[in-house]
């Protein structure tokens, strides 16, 4: 039989976390993805972005001290931008706030294969997956669109606040276990390891839905959102060894290949109508890696 304080811990954070779901306007064709949370707003959205722009300026100015700050005319960093550039008008559809977000675009000198967008449309992406993944720019488009997609939903807002609801329920279950003679330690910890696993579940749904949300911003802006699936193969291969999807906060490889291919026929007519062709006209999506066979 389960310990009292299992069912309780599970119990009152599976009540907090069903307080999910408030939205803007979401498009009406393309993808369709659930309602954003209203956990983004126990922490305030604006003052996450505040927060944000003020990190992002630290850690360009760090990175231009030690040399690793892509200058304005360097190739990549050009790239990057035009890409940007096609995909922002579309990402503004999906969070009508995003209309007076200060865009940024930079390329930092690091080995990682990593790229991300702040709160409130500051991206940067590292040499380390352009250089180690090959990138095309569609597979870019597909990188940028995902980021891009975690700032439009206020993930970063969702999961401070998702966070902040965490502590407080973890506190009010020791309170609960001292009134009802529990040892609260034994309480909390019972609580903490609940509120762990589910971080990484509303972690995992996050990435998912940016996912989702990108591929239907980078085939509107004209890229092949089929390259979503190579980009993943290509992710594959650098990163073995990962941890198993359960204990990882992103989703394993194969289940967001899957993900995607489940949303292709939603964005290819998005991506035909971007590229003035007819569906039945465009040719299989071909990588710049062999070993990842093209895909229809």
């Amino acid at each position: 039989m389960k310990h009292p304080l299992i069912h309780l811990a599970i119990g009152s954070l599976f009540v907090v976390s069903g307080a999910v779901m408030a939205q803007n306007n979401a498009p009406q064709d393309g993808v369709k993805v659930g309602e954003m949370s209203i956990f983004r707003k126990l922490a305030g959205t604006g003052q996450l972005e505040g927060q944000a722009a003020q990190q992002y300026v630290q850690t360009m100015q760090q990175a231009q001290e030690q040399h690793a700050l892509a200058p304005s005319n360097n190739p990549q960093v050009i790239r990057l931008r035009a890409i940007a550039a096609k995909l922002i008008p579309f990402a503004l559809r999906w969070n009508e706030r995003a209309l007076d977000w200060k865009w940024q675009v930079n390329l930092l000198g690091s080995k990682q294969i990593n790229a991300y967008c702040m709160p409130g449309g500051k991206i940067a992406f590292y040499t380390g997956i352009l250089e180690t993944l090959k990138l095309t720019d569609d597979e870019v488009a597909i990188v940028m669109g995902h980021e891009i997609a975690h700032a439009l939903r206020e993930h970063g807002a969702e999961r401070a606040g998702k966070n902040m609801a965490a502590t407080l329920g973890v506190k009010a279950l020791e309170l609960f276990a001292s009134v009802k003679g529990y040892d609260p330690s034994l309480a909390g910890a019972v609580g903490g390891g609940v509120a762990k696993v589910g971080m990484l579940k509303f972690s995992r749904d996050d990435e998912t839905e940016a996912d989702v949300v990108g591929l239907d911003i980078a085939a509107r802006a004209g890229y092949d959102p089929r390259a979503g699936v190579a980009l993943w193969q290509k992710m594959g291969m650098a990163s073995k060894g990962a941890p198993p999807q359960w204990l990882s906060t992103h989703p394993a490889g194969s289940d967001r290949i899957a993900e995607i291919q489940r949303h292709l026929p939603e964005v290819m007519p998005l991506y035909a109508h971007a590229k003035g062709l007819d569906s039945n006209a465009i040719t299989p999506y071909k990588t710049n890696v062999k070993g990842i066979a093209a895909v229809d």
